[in-house]
């Protein structure tokens, strides 16, 4: 059994804040979430995208027009759908003077894994392989900085229906914000068309939600939006938003 994550509590100050401001936030717009969350923390805060879902898209579209100049940085795990490195390089090209792009990945190559752990680690054992590219590489992301911003939602799936919108990052140690949390996917989408906003064109064949090619396919209309996620095991979380 592996060791439990180890923890890191807040300051003092710092929780009553994240507190005080989740009771007044919790169902609040994205605007004012995003409002609190600079206020307090200027230009510490970073966005975190996978360039997979509606929410990361419509989020680096608001960042960029109310805090230009923010972080967004992306991991890349060296197995990304040709489509998500396409919208990559479209955002980069429509925010190059509003937002910071930052890529992040693991040191360990694809080759250097299979040899270290075993061919497609990600069927044998796919918690340790979002630890390896996903979950270590993000401590680098977030290393000295104050806050994160996310899109997560409750309407995206179980694990997630009870998200705050501000919260203190326990795993990470930092704050965390969710500026979308109360929106659904039709809300999301009529922001992308209203404004031009790119977002990745899988969207267009049945993947509301894109993580890595060996891990996600398409989805029924009768599904969980999430459920193509890692179909065929009991996983539903990367690592990130789950202590």
């Amino acid at each position: 059994m592996s060791e439990p994550t180890p923890t890191i509590e807040a300051p003092a100050e710092e929780a009553a804040a994240l507190a005080e401001a989740e009771a007044r936030l919790h169902d609040a717009p994205p605007e004012a979430i995003l409002d609190w969350m600079f206020n307090r923390y200027g230009t510490g805060v970073t966005l975190a995208s996978a360039f997979g879902n509606t929410s990361d898209v419509v989020l680096i579209d608001m960042v960029s027009k109310v805090a230009p100049g923010t972080e967004v940085f992306y991991l890349d795990t060296d197995f990304l759908f040709d489509e998500t490195y396409a919208l990559i390089e479209r955002t980069r090209e429509r925010y190059t003077n509003t937002v910071n792009l930052q890529l992040f990945r693991t040191a360990l190559t694809p080759e250097q894994q299979a040899a270290q752990y075993g061919e497609a680690l990600w069927a044998t054992a796919p918690d340790q392989c979002c630890d390896i590219r996903k979950v270590q590489p993000i401590y680098s992301a977030l290393e000295g900085k104050q806050a994160w911003l996310t899109g997560v939602r409750r309407d995206q799936s179980a694990t997630r229906a009870n998200a705050p919108a501000v919260q203190w990052d326990a795993k990470f140690g930092l704050a965390k914000a969710n500026p979308l949390v109360t929106w659904d996917e039709k809300r999301a989408w009529a922001y992308i068309f209203a404004n031009e906003v790119p977002y990745n064109l899988l969207h267009d064949r049945s993947y509301p939600t894109v993580g890595c090619t060996h891990c996600t396919r398409p989805v029924g209309t009768d599904e969980d939006q999430r459920a193509g996620r890692w179909a065929g095991t009991d996983k539903v979380e990367c690592g990130l938003h789950l202590g």
